[in-house]
């Protein structure tokens, strides 16, 4: 069964170009397990928003649990930390788009 998430990233004060270069290497990973990027948009970080959103699509919830245990996703564990105040995972269903471009 595929599994879609939202993912929210809020930087560490300062970290906006170190969550960016985190994100570019462990999203690099997911094809490895069969997984891709939908969407990948970025904020101004105002207001308390997420610098970063993602949509994500994984084959199966084994796959997910491949991409999160895989060893170098686990390496880059210390940038992740110095990067990457707060995450918000929230699993979601592609309903289509309007299409236009508001």
């Amino acid at each position: 069964m595929t599994v879609r998430l939202c993912v929210l990233l809020w930087a560490n004060p300062g970290a906006d170009d170190a969550l960016i270069r985190y994100e570019d290497q462990v999203l690099e990973l997911m094809a490895d397990h069969g997984a891709r990027v939908l969407q990948r948009v970025r904020s101004e970080s105002l207001h308390g928003a997420p610098k970063e959103i993602q949509i994500l699509e994984y084959p199966s919830r084994d796959a997910l649990e491949a991409y999160m245990a895989d060893e170098r996703r686990v390496l880059l564990a210390g940038a992740r930390e110095a990067a990457i105040a707060r995450t918000e995972v929230i699993p979601v269903e592609i309903i289509g788009s309007s299409g236009g471009d508001d």
